[in-house]
């Protein structure tokens, strides 16, 4: 069940003893809503603006409290300092963002955002590395693909859809470990790697039959896949393997309504003389996020509609460490079906985005985009 208070537009960032009320009447609300539920049933509390510090102001009752989404929130100072009174709750509320382990996310806009600095929507880093504590910038946000704007921040799609699907599946898990993993998966800005999920598991091995060797020193580029098979190629010591995959997954990164195929990266070795192919395990990348898509001659993303929910390139990138020898991997396709496209290729720059390149990515002309 939703529960909404509305103040009505009240200038809280303005007047201490208004946003005080507003603490002291959130909290009575919550303790009468809990009361009619069972005895430990706990709420998840979204807060917009100075909504957010009220919020976090509820960290008094943190056994109450699973979660704190907060959106386009001042935490670090007030926007206007005008009233002492103010400052008072802010100090207070510090306090309590460092003693409470209650998981938080702070979402921001950014620069679009006019109302408020960027610098002071993030949140306070919590002294156990291990309490959630996330700022996400809607710029890097991972399905929205540019900054929102303050009052835009409880309306667009691109990220009221994600925050309404991290708080229903927040309600099926109990720690709040779990609940910060939900956060994690359903508003990631790509900066933290997702949780591994392997499709091989160490130890196990699979005999790969049917495959493709890639020409060493040559890039992979299958423009329509449509059948189930094993790219394999070699990776030097030293340099960073790179691969897109559009309209697709590389499990468990995928836009949120892919189209099927379903790519998996393995760790493999070679027999050159029986030529027998064995793969043993997903590998782990050091860089794993969904990237924009942007179509060549259209505007991006769409003016008043933003972007589908089933457009994005799954990035994939690891780097072999100089002194471990050269690597072979395996490009797994599966669940082809004529859609999307598969771009993979090695080279000797640093790794995260450089290989990538910006003009190539706006023109949409792939078949010339290829990684050295």
């Amino acid at each position: 069940m939703l529960h909404i208070v509305e103040f009505n537009e009240d200038l809280t960032a303005f007047h201490g003893p208004t946003m005080e009320a507003q603490i002291e009447y959130t909290s009575s609300a919550i303790r009468y809503i809990l009361a009619q539920y069972p005895h430990n049933t706990t709420i998840t509390v979204m807060g917009h603006s100075m909504g957010g510090i009220v919020a976090t102001s509820l960290l008094q009752d943190s056994e109450h409290i699973s979660a704190i989404i907060t959106m386009s929130t001042p935490h670090t100072l007030p926007p206007a300092r005008f009233d002492h009174r103010i400052e008072q709750i802010y100090d207070r509320t510090k306090d309590l963002l460092l003693e409470a382990d209650t998981p938080i996310l702070s979402l921001c806009g950014g620069a679009t955002d006019m109302m408020i600095p960027s610098e002071s929507c993030i949140l306070p880093q919590f002294p156990n590395e291990e309490t959630f504590r996330r700022t996400v910038f809607t710029s890097a946000l991972e399905g929205a693909w540019t900054g929102v704007g303050h009052r835009e921040m409880v309306w667009c799609h691109q990220v009221r859809w994600r925050v309404a699907r991290a708080m229903l599946e927040m309600t099926t898990v109990i720690t709040a470990v779990e609940r910060g993993r939900v956060l994690d998966a359903w508003l990631r800005d790509g900066h933290t790697l997702p949780p591994p999920q392997d499709v091989l598991s160490i130890g196990e091995q699979e005999l790969i039959y049917t495959y493709e060797r890639v020409e060493e020193g040559k890039s992979l580029f299958v423009p329509t896949p449509n059948s189930k098979r094993t790219y394999l190629m070699k990776v030097p010591e030293g340099t960073t393997f790179t691969l897109l995959v559009s309209k697709g997954a590389i499990p468990p990164v995928s836009p949120q309504k892919p189209n099927g195929l379903e790519i998996s990266v393995l760790s493999c070795d070679v027999d050159e003389a029986s030529e027998a192919i064995t793969c043993d395990k997903t590998i782990r990348p050091d860089a794993h996020k969904l990237m924009p898509n942007p179509a060549y001659g259209k505007t991006f993303p769409v003016p008043q509609e933003g972007s589908d929910e089933s457009e994005g390139v799954v990035l994939f990138q690891m780097t072999v460490s100089s002194g471990s020898g050269q690597k072979w991997i395996g490009v797994r396709v599966d669940k082809a079906n004529r859609s999307g496209w598969i771009l993979g290729g090695v080279d000797n720059a640093d790794p995260i985005a450089n290989n990538v390149s910006l003009l190539g990515m706006l023109i949409y002309h792939w078949s010339h985009f290829t990684l050295k």
